[in-house]
C-alpha cells in the first residue's frame, strides 16, 4: 500500500514525461545488463560473480572493465585498480547532488544508488523536490534493472554458446560510443581522447591486460592550459574594437 502511494506521489511530482524518461533509461540499463551477464558467462567466470557485483557495486562501467580484464587473463589487482579509477567519478557526483542523496541513515542507501543515470536525471531538474524524486526513482530503477539484466544475461550465456549471434557483446560499446561522440566535438576533449587511446594501444603489446587502460589516463596531461582572459576593454567597447581602443590610447 505504501509503495502504491509513493509511486502516485512521485508520478505527480515528476510528471508523466519525466517519469516515462526514467523508465526508458532503466529499460536501457536492463538491456546493457544482458550484455554484461552474457559476456561474463561466456568468458567462463562463475555465474554468481557478475550478479553479486551488479548488486554491490552497481556501476556498469567499472564492472564491465573488471570482468573484461579478468576474462582477458589480467591481474585481479589491475582489474580492481582500473575499476576504482573509473568509479572515481562518483566523488564529484556526490558534491553535485548532496541534497537529493539525503541525510542520516538514508545517505548510506542514497550513496549506493548513485550512478551516471540517477545523477543525470537529478541535474536535469531545477526544483529541489523534483531533484529528490528523480534521484531516488531512477536509483531504485537501476538497482532493479541492472542486476535483473545481469542475471538473465548469465542465464543466456550459460545455455547459448555463441551470444555474439544476438549482438549482446556490442550493446555496451555502442552505448559508450553514443555517450562519448558528442563530447568529442570539444577540441580539448578530443585531444585528450586521442592521446589516451594512442598511449593505450602503443603500450598493449608490452603491458599486462588491464594496465593499458590505466596508461590511457596519461592523455589528461595534454588537457592544455586554460587561456587567460584578455584585458578588459572600456565599457561599451566590443571585442573587435579592442585593438583600436588600445592603439588610440598609446
Amino acid at each position: 500500500m505504501f509503495t502504491i502511494s509513493y509511486m502516485r506521489s512521485t508520478w505527480r511530482t515528476l510528471g508523466r514525461d519525466r517519469f516515462s524518461g526514467i523508465v526508458a533509461v532503466c529499460l536501457a540499463v536492463f538491456v546493457i545488463g544482458l550484455s554484461y551477464g552474457a559476456t561474463a558467462a561466456t568468458a567462463g567466470l562463475p555465474a554468481w560473480l557478475p550478479i553479486v557485483l551488479s548488486v554491490t557495486v552497481l556501476a556498469a562501467g567499472s564492472e564491465f572493465l573488471f570482468i573484461g580484464i579478468i576474462a582477458g587473463g589480467g591481474s585481479p589487482i589491475a582489474a580492481l585498480l582500473a575499476g576504482l579509477v573509473v568509479n572515481a567519478r562518483h566523488l564529484p557526483y556526490g558534491l553535485s547532488v548532496p541534497d537529493a542523496v539525503g541525510t542520516g541513515w538514508r545517505r548510506f542507501l542514497g550513496v549506493h544508488l548513485m550512478n551516471d543515470e540517477s545523477v543525470a536525471m537529478t541535474l536535469a531538474e531545477s526544483d529541489a523536490e523534483r531533484k529528490r524524486a528523480a534521484y531516488w526513482v531512477c536509483g531504485f530503477g537501476i538497482l532493479l534493472g541492472w542486476p535483473a539484466g545481469a542475471a538473465l544475461g548469465v542465464l543466456i550465456g550459460t545455455f547459448v554458446p555463441d551470444t555474439s549471434a544476438f549482438g549482446l557483446d556490442a550493446v555496451f560499446p555502442a552505448v559508450l560510443l553514443a555517450l562519448i561522440v558528442p563530447a568529442l566535438r570539444d577540441r580539448a576533449t578530443l585531444r585528450v581522447a586521442l592521446v589516451g587511446a594512442g598511449a593505450a594501444v602503443a603500450s598493449s603489446p608490452f603491458l599486462p591486460t588491464g594496465i593499458p587502460v590505466l596508461v590511457a589516463l596519461s592523455g589528461l596531461i595534454f588537457l592544455g592550459r586554460v587561456k587567460e582572459p584578455e584585458s578588459a576593454a572600456p565599457e561599451g567597447v566590443t571585442s573587435p574594437d579592442r585593438r583600436k581602443c588600445e592603439s588610440s590610447a598609446e
